[in-house]
């Protein structure tokens, strides 16, 4: 199957997102569709598989036009998307949300067993096989919820799959199993879009690749063809520069200190210290407890045992606000429902952690605030129309910067991040970069947890790798490597 988009053009009022675009992808193809945040890149995926319609512009399946008016449409046409910002329905379990909308059914009833048996098979060619298809899919991480996607996609049989980030979320060995499966789906002559910020995967896994700039295409390359620095250059117009900056910060005095910390059943006996100005670095496989220690350190899962001590001092968060009251910052990493309040302004959650500091008596002086947004947004490059457009009209890569920004008006002691740059195009990750080491220059502590072990090795001093809820081992980052941080998150240290 081939399908080709000519002309594209749309707009949300009087913004315009795409403009004139040409975009085209054969069977037994793995082709790029690559963008800064806001480029339209999941614009365009969406009119392609009904979610937004076109305002001009046309789409052929093997020379022939078709009309695209929802996703059903889609669908009975073989293209299925695996959004970036997930879309399972938390109340209903994992098997409900493989078969919405088409469930087995039998003497019109739906058939249960057969739909768990059904999930069970999709689950297991996805490397998901331990997830329970009667799980309720709230209960699951990111990641899991991420593999349920990728499954329920893969069961429509689809011979154009459009894969929106599909590794935002995944370890290194849950990527290695999507790779293969999409190796297998090219030598079934399935066409794969592959939207994606990570280089490393593009050059890894696909053919070709197209560029989009400012909502326009800005050129075609087949990847035996070309290389990191003219992807980089089309996507933003500009040499980039050092990929990771140079870090040059002295660590100062102990900041953080934990001793001995676990949580209710998800780690245990954790312990290390990190500096003034010092990045510690979290790896390990998913579901190791990675995320577990921000969680236990921010007062949203409860330590049982262990202690916690902020320059010298005890502390115990026993929920979140004790621990921004105590200095404790942190970046979650899922934005969408943990990060923002999607009904809100841009400035409203820039500036929704520390409101006091633009209050007197009570009131919030709106000029400072409005100010200090501002500064914000210029800092950061937000690319939003103005302050006060809600934060969900943003781009994932530029939500995340406001996830930052709320940190950014009052730096606090310690900042933890969990994937801080899921999501973000290569200038968008350069920038926080340089915003992580400005903030350690300024002796914030920063615990770090990323599955790109790269971006780990790079903006880290020392790494902390988990295995199975407890450290395994604590590296200098000057002095490891990739094959010594998986060895000891599989264990084998």
């Amino acid at each position: 199957m081939q399908v080709a988009m000519a002309g594209i053009n749309k707009a949300f009022g009087p913004v315009r997102v795409l403009e004139g675009v040409d975009f085209s992808v054969a069977g037994g193809e793995i082709h790029a569709l690559m963008g800064e945040n806001g480029a339209g890149k999941s614009t365009l995926m969406k009119i392609l598989c009904g979610v937004y319609s076109a305002d001009a512009g046309s789409i052929t399946v093997d020379g022939l036009p078709v009309n695209i008016r929802s996703t059903r449409d889609a669908e009975e046409r073989g293209i299925a998307i695996i959004h970036q910002e997930l879309n399972l329905i938390p109340q209903l379990s994992v098997m409900e949300n493989l078969f919405l909308g088409r469930e087995p059914r039998r003497f019109g009833v739906i058939d249960s067993g057969r739909m768990r048996r059904e999930a069970g098979v999709w689950l297991q060619k996805v490397g998901a096989g331990q997830i329970d298809p009667t799980r309720e899919a709230g209960t699951l991480s990111i990641g899991q919820q991420q593999l349920v996607e990728i499954a329920k996609a893969l069961s429509l049989n689809a011979q154009v799959l459009i894969m929106d980030e599909p590794t935002a979320a995944l370890t290194e060995h849950e990527i290695a199993t999507l790779f293969q499966i999409m190796a297998d789906l090219k030598a079934r002559g399935v066409a794969i879009v592959y939207v994606s910020h990570r280089m490393e995967e593009i050059f890894k896994i696909c053919d070709k690749i197209s560029v989009l700039r400012d909502g326009s295409f800005v050129g075609e390359r087949v990847i035996a063809e070309t290389g990191f620095d003219e992807i980089v250059k089309l996507m933003v117009g500009r040499e980039l520069g050092e990929r990771f900056p140079a870090r040059e910060v002295t660590p100062g005095e102990v900041r953080l200190k934990v001793a001995d910390l676990s949580d209710e059943g998800n780690i245990s006996g954790i312990g290390f210290e990190v500096r003034a100005g010092e990045v510690m670095g979290v790896a390990g496989l998913m579901g190791a407890g990675r995320s577990e220690i921000l969680k236990t350190l921010f007062g949203v899962n409860r330590a049982t045992c262990g202690q916690i001590e902020l320059d010298g001092k005890p502390v115990v968060p026993r929920d979140p606000g004790e621990a921004i009251a105590a200095g404790i910052g942190f970046v979650t990493e899922d934005r969408k429902s943990q990060g923002l309040v999607l009904g809100l302004s841009v400035r409203e959650n820039a500036t929704l952690v520390h409101l006091d500091e633009y209050a007197r008596g009570g009131v919030v002086n709106g000029r400072a605030e409005s100010a200090a947004v501002q500064q914000l947004i210029g800092e950061l490059r937000i690319r939003t129309r103005d302050a006060e457009l809600d934060v969900k009209s943003l781009s994932g890569g530029n939500q995340q910067k406001v996830v930052f920004a709320k940190w950014l008006a009052k730096p606090p002691r310690v900042l933890l991040l969990d994937e801080p740059t899921r999501g973000v195009d290569v200038g968008g990750k350069a920038e926080i970069y340089h915003i992580i080491n400005r903030l350690a220059a300024a002796g914030t502590a920063i615990v770090m947890v990323s599955s790109e072990l790269p971006e780990v090795l790079a903006m880290s001093d020392r790494i902390l790798v988990m295995h199975q809820g407890r450290q395994a081992a604590i590296f200098d980052a000057r002095t490891t490597n990739q094959e010594e941080i998986m060895t000891a998150a599989t264990g084998g240290l």
